[in-house]
C-alpha cells in the first residue's frame, strides 16, 4: 500500500453499531468496568482513550515503528523523550534548531543534570567530535528550523551504532517533512517527534505532539512516562488531527510545488542574498535528502538585503500571514530572531546565520502566482 493510502486509511475505526467511518470523539474522563476484575480495556482517559488510540495507532503505521503516543504538545512530546535520560547523561543536538527545544535544553533540562552539545549535524565529522563517555542521544532535525540544513540519518545512525561502550539513541524531529515524505525510523533511527500541531493536522487549529519508537523496551517506558506526567492529548484534539491528517498527501505535494517556484523567484530578487530550501539545485544538502526523503517539503527561508527589509516585508505582506507556526493551509511569515528562535543568546544567533535579516516561510496551498506577488509588493523599496 502506497503512503498516501495509508494516510487516508490510518485511524479509520469503523463504529460497529453505526457503520459510521468517521472515528468518535469519546469525550469521557473515565470509564465504566462490567463487573470486578473484568475491563474493557480504558480506566481513565489519561491512561487510555479510544480517540487517542486511533491517533497515537495511525501515527506508528505512518512512521513504521511498533508503538506512537500523542502529547498535548510538541514540546510535551519532546520533554516525555528527555525525561528518558537521567543526570549526568549527554546529549547532542543540531545548533540551529527550534528555539523551544534549545529552551527546554538550556534552561529546565540543565537543573535536572542533563547536558548538551549543540554542533552542525549536517557535518558528520561535527557529530563524532562531541561524542562523550556520558553521551546517550543524538536529538537531529532534518532539514533544520530555519535554516534547512540536512543531516545524513543513515550516517548519524551508523556514529550511534559504532559506539560499543553503551547504546546511543538517534532522535529524529520529523516536522518539516511528516511521514509522507521522510520516515527515519526506516533509516535506523531511534525516535521519532512530530509537532502534530503543523503539517499532519494542517488547518493551524490544533496543538498537540506526537512519538514513535521501534523498540518494545523503549516504548513501555514512553508509555510509562506519558501515563505519570499526564500531558496527553484530549479526544477533540485527537479528532482535529485525525481529520486534517487524512489530506496532508494533499496539501504538502501543492506547499512543495508551490514552496520550489517560491524558492526559485526568490533566488532572482535583486533584494534576497540567499535563499535555503534543499529543492535548489545549489543546495549543499540536496545530495542527501534526495536520498534519505520522498521529496523537500513546504519551508523555506531568505535573507534580505538590509536590516530594515524584515519589519516592511512584515507590515505590507497581505496574504501571507505574519504568524508563528508552520504547516497549515494558509501562508505564514515568521521572523526567527525575534519570533521562534528569541530564545537563543543573539551571538549565538548571529554565529548560526540566524539574523535580524533572515525571514522563515510556510508556504500554503494558495495559487502560487498569488504568494509571489505579495512577496513582490512587500519586498518593493
Amino acid at each position: 500500500m502506497k503512503i498516501s493510502t495509508k494516510i487516508v486509511q490510518s485511524g479509520l475505526v469503523t463504529d460497529k453499531t453505526t457503520g459510521a467511518i468517521s472515528t468518535p470523539i469519546y469525550q469521557t474522563a473515565t470509564f465504566r468496568h462490567p463487573e470486578l476484575g473484568c475491563s474493557t480495556g480504558y480506566d481513565y482517559s489519561r491512561s487510555r482513550n479510544p480517540t487517542r488510540k486511533a491517533v497515537e495507532e495511525a501515527i506508528a503505521t505512518l512512521e513504521e515503528g511498533h508503538a506512537g503516543f500523542a502529547f498535548a504538545s510538541g514540546l510535551a512530546a519532546i520533554t516525555a523523550i528527555l525525561m528518558l535520560y537521567r543526570p549526568g547523561d549527554h546529549l547532542i543536538i543540531t545548533e540551529d534548531c527550534y528555539g523551544g527545544t534549545y529552551r527546554i535544553l538550556e534552561q529546565l533540562f540543565t537543573q535536572f543534570g542533563l547536558s548538551a552539545t549543540f554542533v552542525d549535524t549536517s557535518d558528520t565529522h561535527q557529530v563524532r567530535q562531541a561524542l562523550q563517555p556520558s553521551t546517550k542521544a543524538i536529538l537531529l532535525e532534518t532539514p533544520t528550523n530555519p535554516l534547512m540544513k540536512i543531516a545524513d540519518i543513515r550516517a548519524i545512525t551508523s556514529i550511534a551504532c559504532a559506539n560499543n561502550a553503551q547504546p546511543i539513541h538517534v532522535i529524529v524531529d520529523n516536522t518539516f517533512l511528516s511521514p509522507y515524505l521522510q520516515r527515519p525510523l526506516t533509516l535506523g533511527a531511534d525516535i521519532v517527534i512530530h509537532s502534530g500541531s503543523k503539517y499532519l493536522s494542517g488547518h493551524n487549529d490544533v496543538i498537540c505532539g506526537l512519538a514513535v519508537a521501534c523498540d518494545p523496551a523503549l516504548c513501555e517506558k514512553i508509555g510509562f512516562i506519558q501515563n505519570a506526567t499526564g500531558a496527553i492529548l484530549g479526544p477533540q484534539d485527537s479528532w482535529l488531527l485525525l481529520r486534517g491528517l487524512k489530506t496532508l498527501a494533499l496539501r504538502l505535494r501543492q506547499q512543495e510545488e508551490n514552496a520550489l517556484a517560491i524558492a526559485k523567484w526568490l533566488t532572482a530578487h535583486p533584494n534576497v542574498t540567499k535563499v535555503y530550501y534543499p529543492g535548489l539545485a545549489d543546495h549543499p544538502g540536496r545530495e542527501i535528502q534526495e536520498s534519505q526523503a520522498a521529496g523537500y517539503g513546504g519551508m523555506l527561508s531568505f535573507v534580505v538585503d538590509h536590516p530594515r527589509l524584515p519589519a516592511q516585508v512584515l507590515r505590507k505582506v497581505k496574504i501571507l500571514q505574519f504568524a508563528e507556526s508552520l504547516g497549515g493551509v494558509e501562508s505564514l511569515i515568521t521572523f526567527p530572531a525575534v519570533q521562534t528562535h528569541a530564545d537563543i543568546p543573539a551571538d549565538t544567533r548571529e554565529r548560526l546565520g540566524i539574523s535580524d535579516c533572515l525571514l522563515r516561510l510556510s508556504v500554503g496551498i494558495e495559487d502560487v502566482d498569488d504568494i509571489i506577488a505579495d512577496l513582490a509588493q512587500a519586498l518593493e523599496e
